[in-house]
């Protein structure tokens, strides 16, 4: 069956950058920009980060405002920060060199199982298994494995199992990149999965019975918890106001457009921030935005206001900065109106 699946791999992979070769700070990059990300939303930032940071040492060195505006669409952003500070242990511990025993890679930081499996595997061949979704999807239907994949002892077990798989397999990397494609291209995750195009169809067990769409057996996902805000687009000339969000919580650090709890009506709005040293007020425009993370899901009354006066309190930017320096993540972007909304090579 690894035979079978290698050969489908060599005929049917797709031709992706980051696949061009074994470099793994490439690698690395790929897998953490893929997490919670689809494949063709990730390659034109994995192109224009690479081009401004192609080496570790030029990420560890990177200021991190210049990191969180490459990273700046992708969200998620501590994946941008855990990188450079992995950068940095390898500059320092590791001479710039990444480190080539799993152990190593696992220690650093933002990497797990997942992502030092598939580096020690596509990089420098270690019988690694690397099991995301995909691979997970691949495997309980194959072996008709009932158990629930959110279980982190089912995981760990079925990452031994796809162990003793590797120690025979003499290219522990393809069958990696294999076992992705196939969970990521045939054994699809949401509709039926195209069997007939699977090199393992004959020893699968879902496809046997016709059980596919029971596999894998994850948990009931709790409904997301729904938070109401009142978001200000301060616009004094032609700049807007910017606030520094604080150093922990969700979307740690970075910049946002002033707000304040609940969705306030027009006057109300306006009523709010009349302690705030922003002058005579005008309210140009309200609409309704809604921006859905994880667990959390945002709903913004979005009030773009003129002012006469620009306090200390805030940071004022143009346009052009925003479109070129200042990082602002998509939940506060998409509140903005649309001449603020200057368009990255992204």
């Amino acid at each position: 069956m690894q035979e079978a699946l290698l050969e489908w791999f060599a005929e049917n992979h797709r031709a992706l950058p980051w696949r061009e070769n074994k470099d793994p700070y490439r690698v690395w990059l790929s897998e953490i920009m893929l997490q919670q990300t689809r494949v063709e939303a990730v390659k034109p930032y994995y192109a224009r980060f690479l081009a401004a940071l192609p080496d570790i040492r030029a990420l560890s060195a990177c200021e991190p405002d210049t990191l969180m505006k490459l990273w700046e669409g992708l969200g998620y952003y501590s994946r941008a920060r855990n990188l450079q500070r992995a950068a940095q242990v390898i500059t320092e511990k590791h001479s710039g060199e990444f480190p080539r025993t799993y152990g190593e890679i696992r220690a650093l930081p933002g990497i797990g199982d997942y992502t030092a499996g598939a580096i020690a595997s596509i990089c420098f061949d270690l019988p690694e298994p690397a099991v995301d979704g995909n691979v997970l999807r691949v495997w309980t239907r194959l072996k008709g494995d009932s158990r629930c994949t959110d279980d982190q002892a089912v995981r760990r077990d079925i990452r031994e199992q796809l162990r003793a798989v590797y120690r025979r397999c003499e290219d522990c990397g393809m069958l990696t990149q294999a076992l992705m494609e196939l969970g990521a291209t045939v054994c699809v995750p949401n509709g039926a999965p195209h069997c007939a195009q699977c090199p393992l169809r004959e020893g699968c067990e879902a496809h046997r019975t016709d059980t596919a769409s029971e596999y894998p057996v994850r948990k009931t996902k709790k409904a997301r918890r729904i938070e109401e805000y009142t978001v200000f687009i301060l616009q004094c000339g032609d700049r807007i106001a910017l606030q520094k969000r604080p150093e922990t919580g969700l979307l740690a650090g970075l910049w946002e457009l002033p707000h304040l709890d609940g969705r306030l009506r027009a006057q109300e709005a306006l009523d709010a921030i009349a302690d705030w040293g922003t002058g005579t007020c005008e309210m140009l425009s309200t609409r309704q935005k809604k921006h859905i993370f994880t667990h959390i899901e945002w709903h913004m009354a979005c009030a773009h206001i003129l002012c006469t006066n620009m306090p200390e309190r805030f940071t004022w930017v143009t346009a052009e900065q925003l479109g070129c320096e200042t990082a602002l993540p998509t939940a506060f972007r998409i509140c903005l109106p649309e001449e603020y909304v200057v368009r990255s090579e992204e």
